[in-house]
């Protein structure tokens, strides 16, 4: 049957309706579990035909009921969560983890695992019931203390805090595009280690989204990647229950999605999501394809399946069926206690991880002989693996002639050796390279003719960009940064959020840093943006000085490894601090804040600054005597963890007058300054003018911090 028909697949087909019935007979299944209404149909290609689609459907029948179970209880308990996709989607979940994908819950970090992203992160108990079932160490207790203080079954899933969890979501959209970004670096991962003798290489990566994930802009970025990328490696299945939060879907959507993904290059299948032969058969054709398009898998499905009294209606997608779970679990076939996983679900499960054991283990035996055969490809994948990092990076990147620089340009510069010194480093950039000038020139340019590689283009899509970027960080055998100008920070906030939360190395090269944008004006002169993500917890936010500077925030983003790193770059010229040596600059980033000028008589005022404003505050200064002292201070987030005794050397506390100056707004600085103290800033929008005017306007010059250090 066509996507959308709502007719019954088998009128006009006895034949068919024939061996579904005896299909049903020979598992001792009632028909209506087997092929309810319709089978899987490609929009652009036939579906295979095989004898026996799902293996054991008594078994994962039952599977995706006491799923369903797991789900009530846990939410009713909870008195909080969301019941409609965990009991919509029951079937997805038993064939995929009961039969279609390929893990092992004793090592959930094998490299070729396939992927699970879970996008519409709401509907979690999905997750934790299955990862339950399938064996991962996620004992009955986790799931009983689901959305409880520190139980590893938080409210929407957290990568690194759950076994099995594969990305942070919750966000609608980012994980569609997190997922993504995972098909890209496998594709990578396929395109540097794989051998002709030797596929390490060759899973999958699974999405399951809702109607939400797709009517967030995030999503489409990414997608519209995956297809023109040929990113055949990912299946996305569509939990597509026709239910939004306020109305049903169609007050806010009426287009064809099926047809909107095919316009940008994907496979799509048409199927009933309750239907577990249907559902394997599309799973299957989309394993087997290697076509050059992703895959969309629109299962149509009924949200909080189970529950008759809130079923296809808005007031299924959240807890509001809790109240009629006692009745409906009796419905469903599960005896009185709850958290019911039966014997036979158990021993199933324990089946098929012996199926996966053997699986996984014949891969082992591949990656040895591959890592005997190819000893040098094995030694990059266990640096990529381990994320190795010379000791002596900083010493590889050359020192700096004494000059002008925009700190974008040195960022170019440094970028090489770099990258040559990082082989798993990779650089990207929202149609932005001739202007973020982060190209690693010897990388490679990253497409479906050679996914090998390491500079990403992305288009015009930051927030895609960003959701991607922690795909690959997810993924786990890539640095990723990428670049775009600093006022379009906003655009992949949501992302960068995310990456802080899950403590993910991602690295963020935003140029044009501030009024001295110039001509482009306050549209494009991010005055409030340095600001808006340092108030990011987990986010280190390095705005260098001068070339030199530049190198140690490089180094610093890639020595730090339990959180994202944002490098705030200029446009324009800035001189190099030559009275300061080269050592202290670099090593001064690395502990976010030194002495870049200091007093030569009596300690009377210390002037901060970040960034462009640096210079101007070492020549102001030299006017103002021996008693004053300048602090460059390019990340406030390095320097709050610093040592009490080092953050005394750098700001003693005895000198109470003190004054900041960057060009952007003011309030973050007076926790440095006191209050006391005074902020020179601009806490107005930009003006369209020559950048030089610009700061003139507002008075950030050599003069005007003169003026208000003496006024202190």
């Amino acid at each position: 049957q066509l996507r959308g028909g709502r007719s019954s697949a088998w009128q006009g087909h006895p034949t068919m309706l024939a061996q579904i019935v005896l299909t049903a007979l020979a598992f001792n299944a009632p028909a209506s579990r087997v092929g309810r209404s319709r089978v899987a149909v490609a929009r652009t290609a036939p579906l295979m035909a095989t004898a026996e689609l799902v293996t054991n459907e008594v078994a994962l029948a039952k599977a995706a009921d006491e799923a369903r179970g797991l789900a009530m209880d846990s939410i009713s308990a909870a008195h909080s969560g969301h019941l409609g996709l965990p009991l919509g989607a029951a079937e997805i979940g038993a064939v995929l983890y009961g039969q279609e994908m390929s893990y092992n819950p004793a090592d959930p970090a094998w490299l070729n695992r396939d992927r699970f992203v879970l996008s519409a992160g709401h509907g979690s108990m999905f997750l934790y019931a299955w990862l339950h079932m399938a064996g991962f160490d996620l004992p009955l207790d986790e799931v009983k203390n689901f959305r409880q203080l520190d139980s590893k079954t938080p409210g929407h899933p957290e990568f690194g805090f759950t076994p099995g969890v594969e990305s942070t979501t919750g966000p609608l959209g980012q994980g569609v595009s997190n997922a993504v970004g995972m098909a890209a670096a496998a594709k990578m991962a396929a395109a540097n280690y794989n051998t002709k003798d030797h596929a390490i290489f060759d899973h999958h990566v699974f999405a399951l989204c809702g109607d939400g994930c797709l009517q967030e802009g995030v999503s489409y970025e990414g997608i519209a990647i995956a297809g023109h990328e040929g990113l055949d490696n990912l299946i996305l299945i569509y939990d597509s229950n026709k239910v939004t939060l306020d109305k049903m879907a169609e007050v806010t959507q009426s287009e064809d999605t099926g047809k909107r993904f095919e316009a940008m290059g994907w496979e799509v299948y048409d199927i009933d999501g309750h239907d577990m032969e249907a559902i394997a058969k599309a799973v299957k054709e989309a394993k087997a394809a290697d076509n050059g398009k992703p895959k969309l898998i629109i299962a149509n499905t009924i949200i909080a399946k189970g529950i008759d009294e809130v079923a296809g209606t808005c007031a299924g997608h959240g807890e509001a069926g809790v109240a009629y779970t006692k009745d409906s679990r009796k419905k469903l076939g599960l005896p009185d206690d709850l958290w019911h996983v039966s014997e036979d679900t158990k021993s199933f499960f324990e089946t098929r991880k012996k199926e996966l054991k053997a699986e996984y283990d014949a891969w082992q035996e591949k990656f040895s002989a591959w890592k005997e055969a190819n000893p040098e490809k094995a030694k990059m994948l266990d640096a990529a693996v381990k994320d190795e990092i010379p000791k002596d990076l900083m010493d590889k990147i050359p020192e700096f002639k004494s000059g002008k620089y925009a700190t974008r340009n040195a960022g170019a510069e440094v970028l090489q050796p770099v990258a040559e010194a990082v082989p798993h480093y990779l650089s990207g950039s929202a149609d932005l390279h001739g202007s973020t000038k982060n190209l690693i020139k010897k990388g490679g340019d990253f497409s479906k003719s050679n996914y090998a590689g390491r500079n990403l283009y992305y288009g015009i899509r930051e927030h895609g960009m960003g959701a991607m970027m922690n795909g690959f960080a997810y993924y786990g055998l890539n640095r990723i940064s990428g670049a775009t100008f600093l006022v379009f920070a906003d655009y992949l906030r949501g992302a960068i959020r995310v990456a802080a939360l899950s403590h993910l190395p991602v690295g963020y090269i935003l140029t044009h840093d501030s009024i001295g944008v110039g001509e482009d004006g306050p549209t494009h002169q991010p005055v409030e943006a340095v600001s808006a993500l340092r108030a990011l917890p987990n986010l280190d936010v390095i705005r260098p000085a001068d070339a030199e500077e530049t190198a140690g925030a490089f180094v610093a983003h890639l020595t730090r490894k339990d959180g994202p790193t944002a490098l705030i770059l200029s446009r324009q010229d800035l001189p190099t601090l030559d009275a300061v040596p080269v050592k202290e600059r670099r090593e001064g980033v690395l502990k976010g804040a030194y002495v870049a000028k200091k007093e030569s008589g009596d300690l009377e005022k210390i002037i901060i600054a970040s960034g462009s404003e640096v210079h101007l505050a070492i020549a102001a200064a030299e006017e103002l005597g021996d008693g004053v002292r300048v602090v460059s201070m390019p990340c406030m987030e390095i320097f709050d963890r610093q040592p009490a005794a080092y953050k005394e050397e750098v700001l003693p506390a005895k000198c109470t007058k003190r004054m900041a100056v960057e060009a952007g707004v003011t309030p973050m600085w007076y926790k440095y300054v006191g209050l006391e103290g005074k902020v020179l800033g601009t806490d107005k929008f930009g003006l369209s003018a020559p950048g030089d005017t610009v700061f003139q306007q507002f008075g950030i010059t050599v003069k005007g911090v003169t003026d208000m250090a003496k006024s202190l």
